[in-house]
């Protein structure tokens, strides 16, 4: 079989996609992707096939190393060997298996809610609901908060709703939008618990306030919360007790949970609404039922384990502790995401690719467009298989570069 030659036409369009390639590559913000060969039962280290070298990584958001969980690979097993690779259809088309309902029914007990729905991704969970929800209530307006997830603000936009755009966490601007608004106005406050950039956390239960009192509905984003947070890992509306307030609670299934997916749980209307109306879940083909199995066992797990909560939140400590000694400047917030701060996207590049090669630390550097200029950082998240060698290695590495470099010190935080 011979390939065609391009025609002059796709060559002129090649030249445009090229050109815009030239200029990431040029201001730094390029993504370079990595090829990495988890090991499983080795989790953090991995084997880099560009740097053909074991490395640890920093910037995993299996969070808690779930994704190589006895319990988690045992039950993805025995559902392979029980149902096969796939789902087979979508939803309504053959493709509700058995584990489906069952992962449903247990995100909904997680959550105290009536019901859940699976997605096959978070970015598809909040496009779909948020899409849905806000273009078939007639003149309802989406209250954003500024920091929200590219997922979010395309679910808004493809409804083709009304948006006010309030600053980050700032309560007075979201009321000054709440009340600048007609009583009637069905309205839904969208927001996350923890921000995965900046790794701070939304007033949830002020928030809740606004929303009873101006009569909206409350969407809560917890992709970087569930697992993590609350008694049984439902989050940081678990933890502060606040699941009851909220409208809709949303979470991701590859993160904390170490698997793959997404899913909504709210009251039964709600998540039939969304699964009656709603075209990319309609359309989807349904999550593998062993992927459904592999999820359903992590939830249950972690449900009842607070071993890997309280691991994770050691090793973040420990990390702390150790850039506050060595002056590495990170922002300090209460999650378990630490930023480091670096400022510049180049030099970003740089000691993310001296930290590989020199060091054997995989960590991304965060560049524009995912935060603003001038702001861009290396983004740690410690767990609990991260071990007190490993952290002291990652923050020696960090200290000869940023000697190396020239780079400035903050002062120690106080106590």
């Amino acid at each position: 079989m011979t390939t065609e030659p391009a025609t002059t036409q796709d060559q002129t369009y090649d030249g445009l996609f090229q050109k815009a390639l030239d200029g990431l590559h040029a201001d730094g913000s390029y993504r370079y992707f990595a090829e990495l060969e988890r090991r499983s039962g080795h989790f953090p280290k991995a084997w880099h096939h560009g740097a053909n070298r074991e490395v640890t990584v920093w910037c995993s958001n299996d969070y808690l190393g779930m994704g190589q969980h006895p319990d988690v690979l045992g039950a993805m097993h025995k559902a392979l060997d029980e149902t096969g690779a796939g789902a087979g259809g979508t939803r309504n088309i053959s493709g509700t298996n058995h584990y489906h309902v069952e992962l449903e029914r247990e995100l909904a007990a997680l959550h105290g809610k009536e019901s859940a729905l699976l997605f096959n991704s978070g970015y598809l969970s909040n496009w779909v609901t948020l899409g849905t929800i806000a273009a078939r209530l007639p003149g309802c307006v989406v209250l954003s908060d500024a920091l929200n997830h590219a997922s979010m603000i395309e679910g808004i936009r493809h409804s083709r709703a009304d948006k006010r755009i309030f600053k980050h966490n700032d309560l007075e601007d979201l009321e000054r939008h709440l009340k600048a608004l007609p009583a009637g106005t069905p309205k839904i406050i969208a927001f996350e618990s923890v921000y995965s950039m900046e790794g701070d956390i939304a007033p949830i239960e002020a928030i809740c306030d606004l929303a009873d009192h101006y009569g909206a509905m409350t969407y809560l984003d917890e992709v970087h919360a569930v697992g993590m947070y609350g008694a049984q890992g439902g989050g940081v509306a678990q933890e502060k007790g606040l699941e009851h307030r909220l409208t809709v609670i949303e979470g991701t299934l590859g993160k904390g949970f170490g698997v793959v997916g997404g899913y909504i749980a709210a009251s039964r209307a709600l998540c039939d609404f969304v699964r009656s109306f709603g075209s990319g879940f309609i359309f989807s083909t349904a999550l593998p039922p062993l992927v459904a199995a592999g999820v359903l066992a992590s939830v249950k797990h972690l449900r009842g384990s607070s071993a890997e909560r309280e691991g994770q939140r050691r090793a973040v400590a420990q990390l702390r502790s150790k850039l506050d000694e060595a002056g590495i400047p990170h922002i300090t917030n209460p999650s378990h995401i630490v930023p480091v701060m670096v400022g510049d996207a180049k030099l970003c590049r740089q000691l993310s690719d001296e930290l590989l090669n020199r060091h054997g630390h995989y960590l991304q550097p965060i560049n524009y467009p995912t935060v603003p200029r001038g702001t861009e950082r290396l983004r740690l998240t410690p767990g609990p298989l991260h071990s007190e060698k490993d952290i002291e290695g990652l923050v020696d590495a960090l200290s000869t570069l940023w000697d190396e470099h020239g780079l400035p010190r903050q002062p120690a935080h106080p106590t």
